[in-house]
C-alpha cells in the first residue's frame, strides 16, 4: 500500500507518495530519514544508507517528480529536472539506473533554491 510522505529539504517542503515496490517498502520501514543534500543538477540526492538491488523495471530515465533509490550511492533521489547526464533540455537522466519509488507532487520549482549540504528530512504523511 502507498505511504504518504513529507519532504523537508532546507526551507523547502514537498508531499508526496512512496509506491508499493519492495525497494519503497523497505523505505517506508526505515523513516524518518535525516540527511544533508546534495545536488546534481535537476537531482538533490542523500545517503540513506541502505542497501538494495536493482529491482525488475528501474531505469535511468525518469520523469520530473520522481523519486528513486540509486543503489550505487545508496541514496533516495529526488528528480525535478536536466542533470549533467540528460540528453536534450527536457530529459531527466539519473547517474546509473534507479529503482523508482514514488512521486512528489506540487510545484517543484523551488527546489532548485535547496543548497548542497541543506538539511533533508524524509518523514511519514
Amino acid at each position: 500500500m502507498p505511504q504518504k510522505i513529507v519532504i523537508r529539504a532546507g526551507d523547502i517542503v514537498v508531499e508526496g507518495e512512496l509506491n508499493d515496490s519492495e525497494t519503497a517498502e523497505t523505505i517506508a520501514d526505515i523513516l524518518p530519514i535525516r540527511a544533508k543534500a546534495q545536488r546534481w543538477g535537476g537531482e538533490i540526492y542523500f545517503d540513506i544508507d541502505l542497501a538494495c538491488q536493482l529491482e525488475k523495471g528501474a531505469r535511468q530515465v525518469v520523469q520530473e517528480g520522481e523519486l528513486g533509490y540509486w543503489p550505487t550511492g545508496t541514496s533516495l533521489c529526488i528528480f525535478f529536472g536536466p542533470t549533467p547526464a540528460s540528453r536534450g533540455e527536457h530529459e531527466i537522466r539519473a547517474a546509473s539506473p534507479v529503482n523508482v519509488v514514488g512521486k512528489v507532487k506540487g510545484d517543484l520549482s523551488d527546489l532548485w533554491d535547496v543548497p548542497e549540504g541543506a538539511k533533508v528530512t524524509v518523514e511519514k504523511g
